[in-house]
């Protein structure tokens, strides 16, 4: 494998590990090629946990948000002035995440919700900060209020992908990348999505948190893995690891504003 393949992780939850694993993560991760990885906040109190993890390791950047599942009262003046006191006191922030709409039967309400991801966007674009959201069961209504509230102006990515091609593409008209996880390995209704996206609008994820429902603590999804997604997307593409590796890397440090990680 060629030493000069750098990756990227453009979202994680690793302030969910407990702090002696991060080490064994992070030396992991280094041996995969990843350069740089996003912790995203779920609540104020993560956010925080992940802003510190990105001053504690050099690997590590932080995304400020607010989970939809978590959005059970709406963003009030505080509210939104804490997040942005988190973005703007922190250099290592960048993004806003883990935000959007979650429509599960035992989900938020949904005009929360609503409430909750127009104002990350708003305190994104006030900022200047890439957008990284979640949907489940909302398609339609995240696109809805993308549009609405003109979040293309800063973009970004969307989480954890796993929609059919016109999702795709209707991601990418409105000004978003689809970030491509692990489930591009087992998902052959996904594999040919991939196959169908130019790289130019793909980046790639882990969404790596603790796992302990799985037998085995390797089996545990960590940022390392970010590689085998590189791998499976060269291998759908019929294109060498380094060609995927380049160019997904490059859309997301152009997206996060760390290009110069690829010129070390």
């Amino acid at each position: 494998m060629p030493d000069t393949i750098l990756l990227g992780d453009a979202h994680t939850h690793l302030d969910q590990y407990a702090p002696e694993e991060i080490p064994g993560i992070v030396e992991r991760a280094a041996e995969a090629h990843v350069r740089f990885i996003v912790c995203a906040g779920t609540t104020l109190e993560s956010t925080q946990a992940c802003i510190q993890m990105s001053k504690q390791y050099d690997i590590f950047y932080a995304g400020v948000g607010i989970h939809p599942m978590e959005a059970n009262q709406p963003v009030d003046e505080d509210t939104y002035r804490q997040l942005e006191a988190f973005a703007k006191g922190n250099a290592k922030v960048v993004c806003i995440s883990e935000v959007g709409l979650d429509y599960l039967p035992e989900s938020p309400d949904h005009e929360i919700q609503d409430q909750v991801f127009r104002q990350h966007i708003r305190l994104a674009k006030s900022l200047g900060l890439p957008i990284i959201f979640h949907s489940r069961e909302s398609h339609a209504e995240v696109f809805r209020l993308l549009r609405e509230e003109q979040a293309g102006d800063v973009g970004g990515a969307m989480h954890y992908f796993q929609g059919d091609e016109a999702t795709a593409r209707e991601a990418i008209d409105c000004g978003f990348f689809i970030s491509l996880a692990r489930p591009l390995l087992r998902l052959p209704e996904l594999q040919e999505v991939a196959k169908s996206v130019p790289l130019e609008h793909i980046v790639l994820e882990t969404d790596a948190f603790p796992q302990p429902f799985k037998k085995y603590r390797h089996s545990w999804t960590e940022p390392r893995h970010v590689l085998e997604v590189a791998q499976k997307l060269a291998d759908l593409k019929e294109v060498s690891l380094s060609e995927v590796a380049e160019i997904t890397s490059k859309n997301l440090a152009g997206l996060l504003k760390l290009e110069h990680l690829l010129e070390q």
